[in-house]
């Protein structure tokens, strides 16, 4: 069975988030990346399993990420607090 079928049977969606991050070499210029997977709101397993992989393996530091789903309403924002995501 195809994973993206069996993900979605289990409540899985297509997560889309725009990722705002600074330039290592110039941390004045931002640089965006846009991240798609089945994802499951509105604690997002994956995405923030990707986002530590970043923030602990890439070199350029997280300003914001935007995440688009359809049980979000509009675009929501997310930041980190202390190690925690939190929603704006």
């Amino acid at each position: 069975m195809d994973q993206a079928f069996a993900d979605q049977m289990a409540g899985y969606s297509l997560t889309t988030a725009e990722i705002l991050y600074r330039l290592p070499d110039h941390r004045e210029l931002l640089q965006s990346y846009v991240w798609q997977d089945f994802d499951l709101a509105p604690r997002f397993p994956r995405l923030s399993e990707f986002l530590d992989f970043w923030r602990t393996s890439l070199e350029g530091p997280l300003y914001r990420v935007r995440v688009a789903h359809k049980a979000l309403i509009s675009p929501t924002e997310f930041s980190f607090v202390a190690g925690e995501l939190q929603v704006h």
